[in-house]
Formats: structure tokens, sequence, C-alpha cells
């Protein structure tokens, strides 16, 4: 796992690097982080990405300026569903795409807010989209969807940012015929992939790690990008 720098419209940014062991090519997996930021646990993300066998790249989209400018471009954009923060996916997508370890075959992953960023950038050039609890809903949902790759979505129940988004999310998807596997896990919070600080105060508050669903989200995620990583390759 290495911190590289990518190219963007907008110039260099940070990008965390992992690449399997043993022979590619490989599909490439763009990670997009949550609110929280380019931090540890992504490294652990990471790492298990590569493990299943993809290429995994991580861009920094809080690279430029203070945290809190950052966070506060980055969600406006997400509202806005243009700038830079999705210059700067893209701009990972093309940098996986473009390496001799990738089959140039590429999905995204994303979490909370990248969970937002993974359905909006669906249909922009990725072979297949990963959301985990990627709440609130993106503004104007089926537009959004027009010609999104498949889509295969994590959520828990007891997200008390995700009340009613799965039913949407699958009514969306049903009308407009786009392959997913949407999937709701009744003892899991917000965030129940990630490992943040302050774990007993989340859980109280509807969020917090939840190991069962990590587990059976990741693999169903990874069988499903196995499917369609590898037929778009």
């Amino acid at each position: 796992m290495t911190t590289i720098k990518i190219d963007t419209p907008d110039g260099p940014i940070d990008a965390l690097l992992s690449i399997p062991v043993g022979e590619g090519p490989w599909p490439g997996v763009v990670v997009v982080h949550d609110a929280f930021g380019y931090g540890p646990d992504n490294e652990s993300t990471s790492a298990r990405i590569a493990a299943a066998g993809f290429v995994a790249i991580t861009p920094n989209m809080y690279s430029r300026g203070g945290r809190v400018r950052c966070i506060i471009r980055v969600f406006r954009e997400l509202l806005s569903q243009r700038g830079r923060a999705l210059d700067d996916i893209l701009a990972a997508r093309d940098h996986v795409q473009s390496m001799p370890e990738c089959t140039g075959s590429v999905g995204v992953v994303g979490f909370c807010m990248g969970g937002q960023f993974a359905l909006v950038l669906a249909p922009q050039g990725f072979g297949a989209s990963a959301p985990f609890y990627g709440t609130p809903l993106p503004r104007n949902l089926a537009e959004t969807l027009d010609g999104a790759c498949p889509i295969v979505a994590s959520y828990g129940r007891r997200d008390p940012l995700g009340v009613g988004a799965p039913a949407k999310l699958r009514k969306v998807v049903d009308d407009k015929r786009i392959t997913a596997d949407i999937k709701v896990y009744p003892d899991a919070g917000h965030s129940f992939a990630n490992k943040l600080p302050g774990q007993p105060l989340l859980r109280v508050s509807g969020f917090g790690y939840d190991d069962d669903a990590t587990e059976d989200a990741y693999r169903r995620v990874f069988a499903f990008f196995n499917e369609h990583l590898t037929a778009s390759s």
C-alpha cells in the first residue's frame, strides 16, 4: 500500500493505492471516503479490497486547503453533482484504468458521503457501483441514475439517516431495469462497515461498526464486482 499523487483537472492530489499480490491484471476499484476523510480506516478498507483481487485507489478529496473548508465544499458539490470532488473521483478512475496492473474495468465503492458519490457517478464510466449506506439519497434520484451501471447497495435498518432509502432506491432501479442487489441489515446502523472512534456512543445514536453485516456486505460486493467488472473488462 502506497500514497501516490494523481493528476486532476485542478492539480495533483494524494491517493492511496493498493495492488493485489500475484500476477495481474485485475479490475480496479475507486474507493470514495466518508465525511470523516482520508485516514486509517481507509487503509484497512483499501487492503481488504486489494486482498479480494482488485486494484484499489482512494483519492483524498480533502487534499486542498483547510479541512473544514474542504468538507463544506465537497458536500456542496455532492448536492449540485458537479465540481472538483467529482472530478477527483473520475481522475482516480482514469489513473487506475491506465495502469498496466488494471484490466481497464473499474468499479466504485463509497461509504456514507462516499456512498452518495458512488450513486451519482454510477452512470459515468464505471462497470459497477457499491454504495454503503449512501444516505440521504442524491437529489432527483431517477434522473441521477439514468444510464447507471449495475449497483450493489448495503444499508442498516437502524440507520437514522436512511429511513425509506432502500425502498426508494429499489423502486428506481426496478423502474429503470438497472441490475441491482440491495440489502438491508436488520441489526446494523449507519457506518456499520467503518471502524470510527467512539463506538459505544455511535451505537446509541444509530451508528457504529457491525462485523456480521460488514462481512456479508463485502462478500456480496466482491461477488457482484467479480461478475460485472470481469464481464466488462
